[in-house]
């Protein structure tokens, strides 16, 4: 299977949501709670094209979309935040995410001055969470998720960049 990165601007809108509410159909409270949120940023990235193709690209294998990666680079100089990173569920389990993530921090070392990236995630996302730590990312932080306390904590890592 060839895994490729692509361009955002290559799909049709919806894309983004498809992906999001495939990656977490595992429990319906997900969609429940993100559905407007994941429908809004589908269509900012889809009406901002020269945005979406600098800052997230979705990941293909045999040209089928399988997942998205994005990330927000408004607090540069300093620090890049990661945003929604998903994997469809089909295609879970093979390291598809991990290359994924790889790839994201790949093009966002490129910023000049990095000094750090962030991203946080939720305790009960387990394979989110082991592939930031497995990447570099440390924690530096657990609050309580005001939104969705049954989604237990939100954790909050951090990647300094040398």
């Amino acid at each position: 299977m060839a895994l490729c990165f692509e361009k955002i601007s290559n799909f049709n809108r919806g894309t983004l949501y498809r992906l999001l509410a495939d990656a977490y159909s595992f429990d319906s409270r997900w969609q429940s709670l993100y559905e407007e949120n994941w429908k809004t940023f589908d269509s900012f990235f889809f009406d901002h094209l020269n945005i979406a193709d600098r800052c997230g690209f979705i990941t293909t294998c045999d040209h089928i979309p399988i997942g998205h990666i994005s990330w927000d680079p408004r607090n540069q100089p300093d620090t890049v935040i990661l945003g929604h990173n998903c994997i469809s569920t089909a295609y879970k389990g093979y390291g598809y995410g991990k290359m994924q993530l790889q790839e994201a921090l790949r093009r966002i070392r490129m910023y000049k001055n990095l000094k750090k990236i962030t991203v946080t995630t939720t305790s009960s996302q387990v394979a989110a969470f082991h592939n930031y730590e497995h990447v570099g990312f440390q924690l530096c932080g657990r609050r309580p998720n005001p939104d969705a306390p049954y989604f237990d904590d939100l954790l909050d890592y951090e990647l300094l960049l040398p």
